[in-house]
């Protein structure tokens, strides 16, 4: 089996109250940069074979002090990026929350298409083909991919069996890891929303 850990970026200043989706120049914040090393340590006993991340700066950023301390180079995805929000990328979420759509994207996610974006049953395909393409090339290793909460809530609800449109219900907080195994004969979650330590 292919084992898969799952990590969400660290804490950035937008995280929980805009959506940012694609938009340039969004970092990690003192927190977040805090989070990004700490996972060095919280990850050592386990050996990786590679590490992938989204394109997207946050992201980046995250994985680079895992990929620094095992000598890997972090190799870009983007198929694990995040949501393309469209036109609601940068407005705050207690603005969208006023919105009618909002419900949509609460209630059935599946059924919904961001303003000049993405439709959510569009991201959750195309990264589960990432995930999938990834965990093809690392047969019996171990790799680490750094992706955002979305995304990675409708990735574990794929593999979980878990309808797109209740994926809100899956809870996956920054500098979190959940890990899922890949095999022959299906998925299995053996952890989630991890943000303790972790051991081989």
């Amino acid at each position: 089996m292919t084992r898969l850990l799952l990590i969400r970026h660290g804490q950035t200043d937008t995280a929980d109250k805009k959506l940012t989706g694609w938009l340039p120049g969004v970092h990690l914040n003192d927190s977040g940069r805090e989070q990004a090393e700490a996972l060095v340590e919280r990850l050592a006993p386990i050996k990786l074979a590679a590490i992938y991340s989204s394109p997207l700066e946050r992201a980046m950023e995250t994985a680079r002090p895992l990929a620094k301390a095992r000598n890997l180079d972090v190799v870009k995805a983007p198929g694990i990026a995040e949501v393309d929000y469209g036109g609601w990328a940068g407005k705050s979420l207690k603005v969208l929350a006023r919105k009618k759509e909002w419900r949509i994207v609460q209630i059935a996610p599946s059924a919904f298409r961001f303003p000049d974006g993405e439709a959510m049953h569009e991201m959750q395909s195309r990264a589960v083909a990432e995930v999938q393409r990834i965990a093809a090339a690392h047969p019996k290793q171990t790799v680490a991919l750094f992706s955002h909460g979305d995304v990675l809530k409708a990735i574990v609800a794929f593999f979980s069996g878990i309808a797109l449109d209740n994926f809100q219900r899956i809870a996956i907080s920054p500098a979190s890891v959940s890990v899922i195994e890949l095999g022959p004969f299906g998925a299995r979650i053996s952890r989630l929303n991890d943000t303790g330590p972790l051991r081989s």
